[in-house]
């Protein structure tokens, strides 16, 4: 899957080959997470640079349990997309015009965050349960790819 804009790629040629490294880096990075169900690891990367990671989890200060007694992720948990933006709003970057990686494609919730944090490009490696994430995205003229690592 992918839905192609205007966009350079920064890397020319070689963007794939950059792209699948980024994709492994946010997969390592989604090892992190305490979550049991589903390890999921973002990065935001502008100007050839990594600006932001996350991983998914509870919020700063919250036990580092994400699924409740019946194995059910609970309500507060964020998102790995969640956490990499946030964490570049708490920064002097900017993510406008940037890339985001992320292990799985995102969520409805997300993909809004993603629209208005000024991400122009998502590349993602498994699809999310839920697909209504990527329509939005791709409504938005975000550039979409799904690649295997």
């Amino acid at each position: 899957m992918t839905t192609k804009t205007n966009l350079p790629d920064p890397y020319g040629k070689r963007q794939p080959l950059f792209d699948k490294r980024y994709l492994e880096m946010a997969g390592t990075w989604s090892k992190n997470s305490y979550c049991k169900r589903k390890k999921v690891g973002a990065l935001i990367v502008k100007d050839r640079m990594i600006i932001s990671d996350g991983y998914n989890g509870t919020p700063a200060g919250f036990e580092n349990v994400c699924e409740d007694e019946n194995g059910k992720t609970k309500p507060y948990v964020l998102h790995a997309e969640a956490n990499a933006i946030t964490k570049v709003a708490k920064s002097n970057n900017s993510s406008e015009n940037a890339t985001l990686y992320v292990t799985t494609s995102p969520c409805l919730e997300c993909s809004k965050l993603i629209i208005q944090s000024g991400i122009t490009r998502v590349v993602f490696v498994e699809k999310y349960r839920d697909e209504s994430g990527l329509n939005l995205l791709k409504r938005a003229n975000i550039d979409i790819a799904q690649m295997e690592i």
